[in-house]
């Protein structure tokens, strides 16, 4: 079916269509700020350290907060599948899966850093505002610091799997150079995730991480 606007001819089926597409949008927007703050309560881990199924009033005491609130929040992350819920017992529980990248930052699959990193996008809206209007760049630097830290939490999981265990074996000779003995120089390293690793796994090698700009100097949360 069409109808006539002051737009042209609108075609109802896609303007439905569309419609929904938005709304999914929408939705998944105001549900990843509820996953931030599962991430900043510590709500994912305390339901992977339950063990457990557990209940509103069971994740509320754990963590010290609103019982009425995070009955809300836990109905949200059901209804994304984020967490499983049981209705025959009404408690709620974290697969294994989900733990791996909800609740363990050491796993190959954790993602709550690139959510910390969204959450700079928002928080620099007026930067990019500006941007636009001048064409001007905007530094890495000049970004709001939890798109650092959340870059670095990305990417740690990244770092850890591959960094030590197949990038550097697979660079011809660098290996045996860093395990006889080498100055590295790590340019651009962030909050020194990826230094540290090499750092420990080469004893007999030095390595200097550096950065363009001064945001770092806080202790990354996590670390």
């Amino acid at each position: 079916m069409q109808t006539n606007t002051n737009y042209g001819k609108i075609d109802e089926q896609k303007l439905h269509d569309f419609m929904l597409k938005a709304l999914g949008d929408i939705a998944s927007t105001l549900s990843a700020v509820l996953v931030i703050i599962g991430d900043r309560l510590g709500l994912y881990k305390a339901m992977a350290e339950s063990g457990q199924p557990i209940t509103s009033e069971e994740l509320a005491k754990k963590t010290n907060t609103n019982e009425r609130l995070i009955r809300e929040w836990l109905a949200n992350q059901a209804a994304g599948e984020y967490i499983m819920y049981d209705a025959s017992n009404g408690k709620y529980s974290l697969p294994p899966e989900q733990i791996m990248a909800l609740a363990d930052e050491n796993s190959s699959v954790y993602i709550l850093g690139a959510y910390q990193a969204i959450r700079s996008y928002f928080k620099d809206e007026d930067k990019f505002v500006e941007m636009f209007k001048t064409g001007k760049g905007l530094r890495w630097g000049e970004h709001h610091h939890d798109l650092f830290e959340g870059s670095a939490l990305f990417y740690k999981p990244n770092y850890i799997e591959n960094l030590v265990n197949s990038w550097i074996p697979s660079l011809e000779g660098v290996e045996d150079k860093l395990k006889q003995g080498a100055k590295v120089a790590d340019i651009g390293c962030g909050y020194g995730i990826s230094t540290i690793l090499m750092a420990k796994a080469y004893p007999n090698s030095k390595f200097y991480g550096f950065n363009n700009h001064g945001h770092l100097s806080s202790k990354l949360k996590r670390e």
